[in-house]
């Protein structure tokens, strides 16, 4: 991952403060993702939480992990996974439903863009700036095909139109 004059030069503080809050955050999403998957009673909403996790955090989640054992850096915990359950076993009341769902990964989404910005934007090593292009560029691809599954399924809200 990182190139032998890249892993020579130590990492300043504000990248390794960066790259471990990012871990945590990201392990805690983990978990969300894991409740808000129970939760989810559309299909197509389950298949891009489920795909989103598999192919997008948990590999952000190890990448980044692995720069910092590598660097020495004591690792964030991990809450603990969250049991499966069916989604009729939850109380209406205390359910979230799928447009609140996908609303609220979208907001993630767009939040871990900016996150991923401002990491680029402090780094020094430029292979860590590159690797969080591409988490940048991975969570726009997410974020477009959940804008599609939203408005697909109804489940936008639009601002009124001005038209004068």
């Amino acid at each position: 991952m990182l190139d032998q004059k890249q892993q020579a030069e130590p990492y300043h503080s504000g990248e390794i403060y960066h790259l471990w809050d990012f871990l945590l955050t990201t392990k805690e999403y983990l978990v969300t993702l894991q409740v808000l998957n129970n939760h989810a009673g559309d299909q197509d909403l389950k298949d891009f939480l489920d795909d989103l996790t598999e192919n997008g955090f948990t590999p952000e989640e190890e990448q980044v992990e692995s720069i910092l054992s590598n660097a020495g850096i004591r690792l964030p915990p991990a809450p603990p996974d969250r049991p499966n359950v069916e989604v009729e076993d939850i109380p209406a009341g205390a359910r979230f439903n799928d447009p609140e769902i996908a609303s609220l990964v979208q907001k993630e989404l767009l939040t871990g863009k900016m996150i991923c910005s401002y990491i680029m934007g402090i780094c020094v090593h430029e292979d860590i700036k590159n690797l969080f292009g591409e988490f940048h560029t991975l969570k726009e691809e997410y974020d477009v095909k959940l804008a599609k599954i939203r408005k697909e399924k109804g489940w936008v809200v639009s601002p009124p139109i001005n038209i004068k």
